[in-house]
Order: structure tokens, then C-alpha cells, then sequence
């Protein structure tokens, strides 16, 4: 089934807020498969008046964090409700920047499961700007593991 959520059905999920919340709306979820959701990115960021001045420049970091925060909005349909406080993203693997992302453009993550264990889970995800992929990298989350 096909799922799409607006900021209030996320921060019912997320714990992030601003500045911090990363995902402005979720375009599909398909449980176990995959998510799309997108984020806004205007001049407005607080991260901007420092990275980069004069030349704008979200920060990579940044980025994966989105990704990440789409991958968990995921496995919140994903896993059954009382496993979502088991989960621990425990690694990023295979990371790359392919464009850089400026104020005025709008991402989209993409994160697909690739494989689910017993104690963990394996995510790749991708965020694209007009179609066109700037940044990729793959997740690994602990489920139950120790924080």
C-alpha cells in the first residue's frame, strides 16, 4: 500500500525539529520497499550564513542526515510499532556527492530496504535535484542494538 505524509503525519514520527528536521513532506512510502520524500532547501537555513558566505553550499553531512531521516521515517512503516525505539542507525557506507545542492532547489530523497536481518537492516538511498542524482550512499541500522 502507497503512503504519503505531510510535515505534521512526520513529526509525529521524527523526533527532529527545526533546524534540524530535514524532510518536508513524503511523497510515497511502500512498507518494506521504498520511500520518496523531499525537502525544501531555501536561503533561509540557518547552516547558510556560515557554509559557504557569498556562495551558499548545503553541507554533505547534511544531506545524508536527510537521507537517514527518510530511511527512518521508512522503517517506521517498516517495523512493528514497538521496534521503533530498538532501531540505531549504526552506519553509512558507499557515501558520494556528485553535485552540490544550493538554496532555491528542492531534493528528493529516495531509499530503498535491500535487505532486513534479524538484528539489522540495509538501506540504499540516492537524493536527486531535478532528476538528476547529487549525492548517494548506503545505511545500516542496528534493531535492538545498544545505542
Amino acid at each position: 500500500m502507497t503512503k504519503s505524509y505531510n510535515i505534521d503525519a512526520i513529526c509525529r514520527i521524527l523526533p527532529h525539529r527545526y533546524p534540524f528536521l530535514l524532510v518536508d513532506r513524503v511523497l510515497e512510502v511502500i512498507p518494506e520497499v521504498r520511500i520518496r520524500a523531499l525537502k525544501n532547501v531555501t536561503i533561509n537555513e540557518p547552516f547558510f550564513t556560515g557554509h559557504l558566505p557569498g556562495k551558499p553550499v548545503m553541507p554533505g553531512v547534511l544531506i545524508m542526515e536527510g537521507m537517514v531521516q527518510a530511511g527512518a521515517l521508512l522503517l517506521a512503516e517498516t517495523l512493528p510499532v514497538q521496534r521503533h525505539g530498538d532501531v540505531c542507525f549504526s552506519g553509512i557506507d558507499k557515501a558520494r556527492f556528485r553535485k552540490s545542492v544550493i538554496p532555491g532547489d528542492q531534493m528528493t530523497f529516495e531509499v530503498e530496504v535491500m535487505r532486513v536481518h534479524t538484528r539489522g537492516i540495509q538501506m540504499n538511498a540516492q537524493t536527486k535535484v531535478d532528476g538528476e542524482r547529487v549525492a548517494e550512499a548506503r545505511f545500516m541500522a542496528l534493531i535492538g542494538g545498544e545505542r
